[in-house]
Formats: C-alpha cells, sequence, structure tokens
C-alpha cells in the first residue's frame, strides 16, 4: 500500500450509511428481443429499478476497459480492474501487442534463457488457450512467438491446446486446430520439428482458477506433462471424434486428448525444456505455474516434475511472483480505491462466491492479493459449486446475499460490494432456461438485498462488469447458434437512494464507462473523488464545496 499521505483525500460530508455496490456479472442491455435472456426473463427489480432518474449505461468492452480496439468484448478481469482502479490502463492483450512490435518481448531475460535452452537442444512447449477470443489469450500471439523461437534456433516445439468455445462460438475449435496444424506441418519441412502434442476443454482441462478444483489442472499436468490419456494421431482427429461421439458436446467440455505416432505421446515434456503458458490473463494461469514452480507442491500427486524453465506470457500475480519469469510486465496499477478508502479508515465488506472472488479482492485491488489494510477490510468468500453451472443455475447467490445482508445490518462497514456471478457462468453454457433462471436468481436477491439497505438508510449501486446474459444465441438464415461469449453491450448503471441526502444528480459525463464508478463510489462515501480518477456519474448540489 502506498503512503498514507499521498491517499488522504478532502471530506466534503459526513456520511454515516452505507453505500453498497452490487455487480451483476454477465448482465448487461441487450437487443430486448427474444435473444436477450436478461429482456427475456421475469425481472421485476431490475425492471423497476431502469425506470429510476438515477440511472446510466456504461461501456464495459474495448478501449472504456483498456483493450486494444472497441472491437473487443469485456471481460471480467478488465472489467474488475477498470471499476476498482477508477481508471483505464493498457490491458493483457493490448500490453502483448505493443510488446511484440516493439521487440520488447523478444529483448527481455526470459525469452533470452529460453533460447539459451533451445541451443542446448531442449523442446520448447506452448501451453494456452488457442483462440481469437482476446480474453485469455489470441492465437496470433501464439503464432509471433513461435516464428520468433524458430527464428531463435527452435528445432522442436510442442503446442498443448486447450479449447476454447466459451469466449468464441461453442464448437469453433477446428477453425483454429487446423490451419495451426497446416502452420506445424510448413515448419516441420522447414526443419523444426513442430507438432501440437495435446490438448482438451479449458472447463475441465489445466484452466482452473481460485482453487475452485484442482483436479482440472492435475488432469492438465497428466496431459500435457507426462502425455498420459486417451490418444489420437492429431488433435483434429481428436475433436473429431468427440463431436461425433456426442453430438451435444461443446469445446470448452471436451475430454483431455493426447497426440502421439508409433513411438508413443510426441508432447511429452522432458528435463532441459523450455515451456511457455501463451494465456496473458492471470486468473486461469496461476494454478499450472504453481504446479511447474513451487517446491513443496501438494495440491496433487505430479509424479513427475521435469526440470524446465518456466515462463508465463505475464506476471499472473503480483504479490505472490507468480510465476518466477514472465515475458511481458504486466500494468502496474496504483492508487486503487481500496488504497484511497483503507488510507481514509473507510471500512469494506466484499463478497462472492469462489468464481469471481478474485474479482472483487485481486482484480479490485488492482492485480494484488491479499488485503490492503486487514483491520479495515473483510472479504468472504463462499465456495462455488464444482459442477456445470447450468445445472444448478441458482449457484450460491442467495448465500451471498445472506452475508451481504447480514454485513449491511451490523452497521460495521460503510462500504460493501458483492458479485453475483449467475449472469456469466450460466450464460457461458448457452442454456437458455438456466440462463432465464440464473438472472431472475439475481433479480430475486438484488430484491432482498435493497430492502436490507433501505432499512439501513443506504444508497445501493447497481451494475455489471460486461454482458453475457443479454445474449443467448446469433441467428442466421432461420438457425440458432448458442452464443456463450460476452457481449459489447453497455451494462446498467442504477443508484438507489435511501438515504437522507439531498441534491443527488447523475452528471453530465461523456461515453461513461466502468471507470467513472470509483469516483461515484469515493462522492457518495462523502470524500473528493482523487484527481487521477474518471469523472463521478453523480454530483451532489447542496453537498458542501
Amino acid at each position: 500500500m502506498q503512503d498514507n499521505h499521498d491517499l488522504r483525500l478532502t471530506r466534503l460530508e459526513e456520511v454515516n450509511t452505507p453505500v453498497v455496490l452490487v455487480i451483476m456479472d454477465g448482465i448487461g442491455i441487450g437487443a430486448h428481443d427474444e435473444s436477450d435472456g436478461v429482456f427475456r426473463a421475469y425481472t421485476p427489480v431490475l425492471d423497476r429499478l431502469m425506470d429510476e432518474p438515477l440511472t446510466a449505461r456504461l461501456q464495459a468492452h474495448g478501449t472504456a476497459v483498456g483493450l486494444p480496439t472497441d472491437d473487443d468484448m469485456g471481460n471480467s478481469e478488465v472489467g474488475h480492474n477498470a471499476l476498482g482502479a477508477g481508471r483505464v490502463f493498457s490491458q493483457g492483450a493490448k500490453l502483448v501487442n505493443e510488446s511484440i512490435q516493439s521487440g520488447e518481448i523478444f529483448n527481455g531475460d526470459a525469452w533470452q534463457a529460453i533460447l539459451k535452452k533451445l541451443t542446448a537442444g531442449g523442446a520448447l512447449h506452448f501451453i494456452g488457450l488457442v483462440s481469437d477470443g482476446n480474453v485469455h489469450s489470441h492465437l496470433k500471439h501464439l503464432y509471433r512467438l513461435v516464428d520468433a523461437a524458430v527464428s531463435g534456433g527452435a528445432k522442436k516445439i510442442r503446442i498443448h491446446a486447450l479449447l476454447d468455445g466459451r469466449d468464441v462460438g461453442p464448437k469453433s475449435a477446428l477453425t483454429y486446430i487446423e490451419p495451426l496444424e497446416r502452420y506445424c506441418h510448413e515448419l516441420r519441412e522447414r526443419g523444426c520439428d513442430c507438432q501440437i502434442g495435446s490438448g482438451g476443454g479449458r472447463m475441465v482441462t489445466t484452466m482452473d482458477r481460485y482453487e475452485a478444483d484442482w483436479s482440472i489442472v492435475e488432469r492438465g499436468w497428466r496431459t500435457h506433462v507426462l502425455g498420459e490419456g486417451r490418444t489420437f494421431a492429431s488433435a483434429s482427429a481428436a475433436i473429431e471424434t468427440y463431436y461425433r461421439e456426442d453430438e451435444s458436446s461443446t469445446d470448452q467440455y471436451l475430454d483431455p486428448f493426447v497426440v502421439a505416432d508409433d513411438n508413443g505421446p510426441v508432447g511429452v515434456i522432458h528435463d532441459g525444456d523450455a515451456v511457455i503458458c501463451f494465456n496473458f490473463r492471470g486468473d486461469r494461469a496461476i494454478e499450472l505455474s504453481r504446479a511447474f514452480e513451487e517446491d513443496d507442491f501438494d495440491k496433487f500427486d505430479r509424479k513427475r516434475r521435469p526440470e524446465v524453465f518456466y515462463a508465463g506470457m505475464m506476471e499472473y500475480d503480483g504479490d505472490a511472483k507468480i510465476p518466477s519469469h514472465y515475458l511481458v510486465e504486466p500494468p502496474a496499477i496504483d492508487h486503487t480505491l481500496s488504497d484511497y478508502l483503507c488510507a481514509n479508515k473507510i471500512r469494506s465488506f466484499a463478497i462472492s462466491e469462489t468464481q469471481k472472488f478474485g474479482h472483487v479482492t485481486y482484480f479490485w485491488n488492482g492485480n494484488k492479493s491479499g488485503y490492503v489494510d486487514k483491520s479495515l477490510e473483510t472479504y468472504m468468500e463462499i465456495g462455488s459449486d464444482k459442477i456445470v453451472f447450468d445445472l444448478r443455475p441458482w449457484m450460491k447467490a442467495a448465500e451471498i446475499t445472506d452475508h451481504a445482508v447480514s454485513a449491511i445490518a451490523s452497521g460495521n462497514y460503510n462500504f460493501v460490494r458483492l458479485n453475483y456471478a449467475n449472469g456469466d457462468m450460466v450464460g457461458h453454457t448457452g442454456n437458455i432456461p438456466a440462463i432465464l433462471i440464473a438472472v431472475e436468481t439475481v433479480d430475486i436477491c438484488l430484491g432482498r438485498l435493497l430492502h436490507a439497505v433501505k432499512k439501513a438508510g443506504g444508497i445501493a449501486i447497481i451494475t455489471a462488469d460486461h454482458g453475457n446474459a443479454d445474449c443467448m444465441f446469433t441467428e442466421k438464415n432461420s438457425v440458432r447458434t448458442p452464443m456463450v461469449a460476452h457481449t459489447k453491450n453497455p451494462v446498467p448503471f442504477i443508484i438507489q437512494d435511501f438515504s437522507s441526502r439531498q441534491g443527488l444528480k447523475m452528471s453530465d459525463v461523456t461515453n461513461p464507462g466502468l471507470a467513472n464508478v470509483a469516483a461515484t463510489i469515493t462522492r457518495l462515501l462523502g470524500l473528493a473523488p482523487p484527481a487521477q480518477f474518471a469523472a463521478s456519474l453523480i454530483r451532489i448540489d447542496n453537498a458542501a464545496q
């Protein structure tokens, strides 16, 4: 945390009632048609709130959250960064693009160490999400890294391809894998033994987060590192087989696969190799990094831990220094809202279930683990169900609401923030009945929460980090395709004021986005927003200035 004297804010008025921020993850403002799950769901609470005078539509994608272009969908990581930082920083994909374009990525210590491994005869392994979803990774980054490795002398390259189907089309894997296989073939003809070595759907192989289910990482370890599992002649053959065996299967849940030839698995990771996780987003890359790096690792039996040089695309956890080596420097996010609130003795409570707990803590606090000031903050994690989310679309919303209501009623906190994961996690499944239940669950819980805020004489802010449930399918030539990715739709911003405060009005902010929320919270807490924050969305006409 920064020195407190840098973070002290002017108090404009005394505020003794709580400010409660509700992040309805994945609930945007859609087309208000049959494809719009938020519109179709029965949401009397949200419908009423949208007619309130203190409302706005916020941009939650593209340049508004630090992504390269406005063609880029938002995501929970950058959304919570913007919400918690109060301003926009260049984020994952943009940082990687800039580093590749400048050549900085190839001049860094990590890349040079990798080249040394290759000249000593080691193989280079790439593990990551093979798609152009641009949320966790981008396929063009993989191609650029492979090209650079070949130019640097790599003679053996293996790609361990995690299948998306979540930030892109649900059954789009072959559109990425088949060109990648052709590219590998071209490299082999040029003298570099490059092959896809293994893979699997991202939700069952490797990409767990927040320690929700270490068996996912163990499955990836056995597949990528040890070469254990069902074997196929190629990655495309594996995908085609899984599709044929279960027509309802989607990429994100496809079983792991191992590519093998007459001599056995082709992608086993050995001592002396180098490994790059080319995902740039941290939450689903931390656990794999720990499995490679920790000496006293005890989450599962690794059987064999090869002595390799391991690097992430980025530093996935700045506080815990995971991983030890990385290719691109992460954004340096300082002076977050939590820093300011703690320096000004504002007491906070943050809660979500496991799937989004790191978003209201780690990402909210500028990619920093742990508390800013434990004497002023309480963080509560509700364990997520280890089940496909459309089978239990209510998730842990009721339990989150129970604890949030208690926190509000206790009078111990000035600021409460919570995340309902339903709209996003169930939205990713493409299951329409489940999505409607998920949205309706959030609405029911929102009604309970508002009752508690009203009883406490507080102020509620309702918003979202990006869209998802607001578009459940696309339609072309009367054929519907499930839409399981995030949307680029705006998200609601609603203030429900139950305090005795007078003169609360919306400010005239041009093109408001998620970064404007932090200054709004600061102002509602009676503090002057810091100068570097994006403008507040509200003004208080009769407040002392």
